[in-house]
């Protein structure tokens, strides 16, 4: 997005913005106000409380206050506070990778399926490994979708298997050699001690052993899944938070026609 669209709302309130060096806002601009949710580790009580400011203080946050504390069990309290950071970031020098595709709508996307690859494309879903959340993949599949966005099995130019849940690398891709899937979307929710990474990986570097890496977009996307972080790790394509079925499908429409063309 251009830098335009952010500096004339914001600059609304405040005519001297500096995209170059911007800071959180709270209650007025560049105040650099900041909440902080965290767990320490301690017993419940005003030493806690005390350690809690230390912690911001250390952390560079200036006139720290704690405004809420409660003990989780015995030795362990949670705490959300309040401070003010001076640190300043350059938004101008920012640029995230992202998903290049245009977005369309169901009927844009199916009509788009029609001209320019004459056949259905064949889509499995899971959410592989121990992963048992299917929020994500059912709002991505789900042929009632999600917020207003449907699934990719509404769609009349996709044949879509959602397989659910704690689906094994390996069940997933021997399903998709029965049915000649052009694509594979997964799904990663947990993400403790980087679990998501190893499963994504391991994925990978089943479909490579197999021969099938180049054969198929491999596609995943969670609420900690980046473009960025999906390339690093041999796919295709991330999707994160705030994206759709429409934002999936049009992806791999685009993507599996331009391989087409490539291929030609």
């Amino acid at each position: 997005m251009s830098e335009g669209l952010y500096s004339m709302e914001a600059k609304d309130y405040d005519k001297t913005l500096d995209l170059t060096k911007i800071k959180p806002y709270g209650d007025t601009m560049n105040d650099g106000k900041v909440q902080m949710s965290f767990t320490l580790p301690v017993p419940a009580g005003d030493e806690a409380i005390e350690a809690a400011k230390q912690l911001m203080l250390k952390l560079g946050f200036t006139n720290p206050l704690v405004v809420y504390s409660k003990e989780l069990t015995k030795g362990f309290t949670f705490f959300n506070c309040y401070g003010s950071c001076s640190q300043t970031v350059d938004f101008t020098q920012i640029h995230v990778p992202k998903v290049e595709s245009n977005k369309m709508s169901m009927e844009e996307c199916d009509d788009f399926i029609r001209k320019n690859i004459g056949r259905k494309i064949t889509v499995i879903g899971a959410s592989t490994g121990t992963d048992a959340h299917t929020v994500g993949i059912d709002a991505i599949m789900n042929m009632k979708g999600y917020a207003g966005h449907y699934g990719i099995e509404r769609y009349d130019m996709f044949e879509a298997l959602n397989m659910g849940s704690q689906v094994l690398n390996e069940e997933f891709i021997a399903k998709a050699i029965e049915m000649k899937a052009d694509a594979l979307l997964v799904s990663q929710t947990v993400t403790q001690k980087d679990v998501h990474i190893q499963n994504l990986t391991n994925l990978v570097e089943l479909l490579e052993a197999e021969g099938l890496r180049d054969k198929v977009i491999l596609v995943c996307g969670g609420p900690r899944i980046t473009h960025e972080l999906a390339k690093e790790l041999g796919y295709d394509a991330g999707f994160g938070m705030n994206t759709y079925g429409d934002d999936v499908a049009s992806y791999v429409a685009e993507e599996l026609n331009r391989r087409m063309h490539e291929n030609k």
